[in-house]
């Protein structure tokens, strides 16, 4: 992994609370309900069209844009062939132009991380009585599909928190 496949430090510290509160709401509300709200796609979208041009140059900006265009196309095909649910691909779309700084690979990587790191959690913290009673209510536990939710906005969550990390370690 290269440093500048990671968000650089300025970026990362204009988007972190907000991408973090929204992955979070995100999470949570693809476990309890297996539905990603529309209002948490807009807000992500929200926080990147307002933000961005203050956090990232300009052409990496309109390359972000460009980016969530491409993925929301790519999404809706995916959602219509019912590979994916609707509220993954739209998620998906407003979660793309955070990676215009970012190699691909990077992305597939840790998304790759999040999706086996949250599908065996998720698997397990199921199987934990105490905790499975305090959240009994949750969607996802009885539900044939995994809350894809919970990956996705590991892998956005974690490509700030990796980029804050990184940057904090090597600066003097």
């Amino acid at each position: 992994m290269r440093l500048d496949d990671l968000p650089s430090l300025w970026s990362t510290l204009w988007f972190l609370l907000p991408v973090l509160a929204i992955s979070l709401w995100v999470a949570w509300s693809d476990m309890k309900f297996m539905k990603i709200p529309n209002t948490a796609v807009l807000a992500l979208a929200g926080v990147f069209i307002v933000i961005g041009p203050i956090a990232l140059p300009f052409d990496t900006y309109l390359w972000g844009l460009a980016l969530g265009i491409i993925t929301l196309v790519a999404g809706f095909i995916a959602s219509a062939a019912r590979l994916v649910g609707a509220g993954d691909s739209k998620f998906a779309a407003a979660m793309a132009p955070f990676f215009a700084e970012s190699s691909p690979a990077l992305v597939f990587v840790l998304f790759s991380v999040c999706l086996l790191a949250g599908f065996f959690a998720h698997r397990l913290m199921r199987l934990v009585p105490p905790f499975r009673a305090a959240t009994a209510d949750w969607a996802s536990w009885t539900h044939r599909k995994f809350p894809m939710g919970l990956a996705l906005s590991g892998t956005l969550s974690f490509y700030f928190l990796l980029g804050l990390l990184i940057s904090a370690r090597i600066s003097p």
